[in-house]
């Protein structure tokens, strides 16, 4: 079968892989639709990700399929089903799996970081984390699945009310996201920030009340929720900054390991700040497939490229323009 494997730092290359094989626990997905993630860069360039990758590896956690073959013990799914693949995969005598926070396990794997994932035309995961898919939902959204459930547990570890005022800091994919799934949980006003008009424009038709372009507009401290969705130190130290007393900080976006921002501790003291870490998608996977299926998430007008496996190094090194999210499309 046809993979795109990562065989070191940079270095992607087409090969002929032999189909897997499910376990008795398993379940073989023909890949239809894998996403091009901000994490498969980091990856691409030596970087962790949910966990350290070690080449050689084939790529992709945002995946959708059918399923092709299930091994004896598999029940939730039959051949022919269409599904979608949760990555990551808990360790069960972890102490963070044992006290609620299995994404905190130390015995972290996924697909697609420790073993083979969507960049290929089969792969396999353990029939735990796949999914059935609605019929009103297509492969190229429920690709997405895993995004959405990223976000959504983002919005699970912050208090929601519907009095709350929002500000989403990022104008990409991520921030489009967070600005629909804030509304979807009753906030009633979301507004935006970021740096280009086009996407800003997105974001409105998207359900922000406010958008302000951080190039040339200033944007009022005073927000009940500020989702930081960048990663840059500028942003994270803004995100802070625009909080209103008793305001809760959501740090998503995902910098350099080594990065750091200053912070006003007085500020975070006297206006009584919750400031919280995000990171992958416990169990969020039937409340984001709820969310496309009902319309309350639209994911697929936020694709703009659809590419060939021959495209993902293009993509991932940066040549391919103007990419709000990329897919790649694998097997009809």
């Amino acid at each position: 079968m046809k993979a795109l494997v990562l065989n070191g730092i940079k270095q992607l290359a087409i090969e002929d892989l032999e189909q897997p094989k499910p376990q008795d626990d398993e379940v073989l997905v023909k890949i239809v639709y894998a996403g091009i993630c901000g994490t498969d860069k980091h990856l691409y360039g030596g970087l962790p990700g949910s966990a350290p990758a070690e080449p050689p590896i084939v790529l992709g956690h945002e995946n959708s399929g059918t399923v092709a073959a299930i091994g004896k013990n598999v029940t939730n799914v039959k051949v022919g089903d269409r599904v979608a693949i949760d990555p990551n995969i808990y360790k069960d005598d972890d102490f963070y799996t044992r006290t609620g926070r299995p994404e905190l396990s130390d015995g972290l794997s996924a697909v697609g970081v420790t073993r083979d994932g969507g960049f290929e035309e089969y792969t396999t995961a353990p029939s735990s984390v796949v999914y059935s898919i609605p019929e009103n939902v297509s492969f190229k959204a429920a690709a997405m699945i895993e995004p959405i459930s990223c976000v959504i547990h983002g919005i699970n570890l912050i208090k929601l009310t519907p009095y709350q005022k929002a500000l989403v800091i990022g104008d990409g994919f991520i921030g489009q996201l967070f600005v629909q799934a804030l509304q979807s949980y009753g906030v009633h006003q979301v507004d935006a920030a970021g740096i280009s008009d086009e996407k800003l424009k997105k974001m409105k038709e998207l359900g922000a009340v406010e958008n302000f372009n951080t190039l040339k507009d200033d944007i009022k401290s005073g927000y009940d929720i500020v989702v930081e969705a960048v990663g840059l130190p500028a942003t994270q130290k803004a995100a802070i900054e625009m909080a209103a007393k008793g305001g809760q900080v959501l740090m998503f976006g995902v910098g350099k390991p080594d990065q750091t921002f200053e912070i006003n501790t007085y500020e975070i003291f006297q206006k009584q700040l919750t400031i919280q870490g995000s990171f992958i998608n416990p169990f969020a996977f039937e409340d984001s497939i709820a969310l496309l299926q009902s319309g309350n998430i639209e994911a697929e007008s936020l694709i703009s490229h659809e590419l060939s496996l021959e495209e993902v190094e293009d993509c991932l090194e940066g040549k391919i323009e103007n990419v709000n999210k990329a897919v790649v499309k694998v097997s009809d």
